[in-house]
């Protein structure tokens, strides 16, 4: 004979409190309803409800509709355009150290100082012969 099991729904209730600070993290530019819905495992339903019942500055009746060029698709440019330009950085301190090398090595090849101390003077040559 099979057993019936039911299975139970489960429901979370939250806070008010918790419910405000989603609406002020959403209010304060922060934070995109879909981050805060992936954030705290929240429907972004949910947070679109608690936004209309709780916002400061929206009118019962008004609906709240982020655009494609919302907050969370500038966010994921500007780490995109971070990661390109810390791989750019990585690259050019490395070349920084290969020719740091390269020229401790001619300088101790040529037993010639090459890299220009602090404390002499410019020349003053700028590219043009003095005849006399």
């Amino acid at each position: 004979m099979k057993s019936r099991i039911r299975k139970v729904k489960k429901y979370r209730k939250f806070s008010e409190e918790f419910k405000k600070s989603i609406v002020e993290q959403y209010e304060s530019g922060r934070s995109s309803t879909k981050e805060l819905s992936e954030q705290n495992n929240i429907d972004q339903r949910l947070i679109y409800n608690w936004i209309y019942k709780f916002s400061t500055f929206n009118k019962k009746g008004y609906r709240i509709v982020e655009h494609i060029n919302s907050n969370t698709n500038l966010l994921r440019q500007l780490k995109e355009e971070n990661q390109g330009l810390k791989a750019v950085v990585g690259e050019k301190q490395m070349r920084i150290e290969y020719l740091e090398k390269l020229i401790a090595l001619a300088e101790q090849e040529l037993k010639v100082s090459i890299k220009k101390n602090s404390n002499t003077p410019q020349s003053n040559t700028s590219g043009k012969i003095k005849t006399k």
